[in-house]
């Protein structure tokens, strides 16, 4: 079985901390599966009815792979989405498909999607300048959170805890980016500094962590710092991770969860999730599971 990873840095430039990375290609090669990861600045796309020569990387027609893995997540450009797609129109598998890509990495889109679904999601509201702050007053109070429509790990994702500082934020961001897009979202007060961490591949729960902050910052992050435990997988958690997986179209998917008193909402999903934390508090490899499921989904066995 041969496969491809799309990243933003090629095979022979990975930096030592591209922790998923490295261990998808470990993995692949005790499995006996080629893996290569490329760059999409390395792609080349031809529009030509000679589809199997219609893409070239580095200046080269290479045989196509089986199945492609995007690992770019919130940071997917569009002309990443459009060596995608080529490879989808060429019939090469791709896990997560261009289009689940395109939605999750749109906070606001996803929210959307979800709350159409009558799942639970944050109250949110999208920045409109100049800003009307009694409106946002009125809707979501203070603390608000503040975020870019994309964006991972915890960036451009700020915590406004009055009105006042709300205001100054908006007026910074007003003056160096007027046209920024902006959303807010409810402050739920019970999930400060702690959040969930559900990994879902092919339609089921693999694992599911809770991530604490070690400070007072009101984000948990794993990448920022945060502590991971193991967490139980309880029928609500399992089904809102599923649920929001199927209607997002995720092959592989990180949902993240806020803590709302007993319950939960779903906080984002994430098309490229991190394993480093995943695989430190669960008894399993997340990189076998990824190709146990390709193997499945191809019909190609071990």
């Amino acid at each position: 079985m041969k496969g491809w990873i799309l990243y933003r840095e090629s095979g022979a430039n990975l930096r030592p901390d591209a922790y998923e990375i490295h261990r998808l290609v470990a993995v692949a090669k005790e499995s006996g599966i080629q893996l290569e990861v490329f760059q999409p600045e390395q792609f080349e796309l031809v529009v030509t009815r000679e589809d199997r020569k219609s893409i070239m990387i580095d200046g080269e027609v290479l045989p196509l792979p089986h199945f492609v893995l995007p690992r770019l997540g919130a940071n997917t450009t569009y002309f990443a989405l459009a060596v995608i797609r080529h490879l989808e129109r060429l019939g090469v598998h791709t896990i997560n498909a261009s289009h689940s890509i395109e939605i999750v990495r749109d906070k606001l889109y996803t929210q959307q999607i979800l709350a159409e679904h009558n799942l639970p999601v944050p109250k949110t509201m999208l920045v409109k300048f100049p800003i009307n702050v009694s409106l946002v007053e009125q809707q979501l109070g203070f603390p608000v959170v503040v975020k870019t429509l994309s964006g991972s790990k915890g960036n451009g994702v700020f915590l406004c805890e009055s009105r006042s500082s709300f205001m100054d934020l908006m007026e910074f961001i007003s003056s160096t980016t007027s046209n920024a897009n902006i959303i807010l979202q409810e402050y739920v007060a019970t999930s400060r500094g702690k959040d969930l961490r559900v990994f879902t591949i092919g339609g089921r729960v693999v694992a599911c962590m809770k991530r604490s902050s070690l400070d007072e910052n009101f984000k948990a992050n794993y990448s920022r710092g945060g502590l991971v435990e193991p967490y139980p997988i309880t029928p609500e958690i399992e089904w809102l991770a599923t649920e929001t997986s199927r209607i997002l179209n995720l092959d592989i998917a990180g949902i993240d969860l806020l803590f709302d008193g007993e319950h939960f909402k779903i906080c984002e999903a994430n098309s490229s999730p991190g394993f480093r934390g995943i695989e430190q508090v669960a008894p399993l490899s997340i990189p076998e599971e990824i190709f146990n499921f390709v193997r499945v989904r191809l019909g190609i066995h071990a």
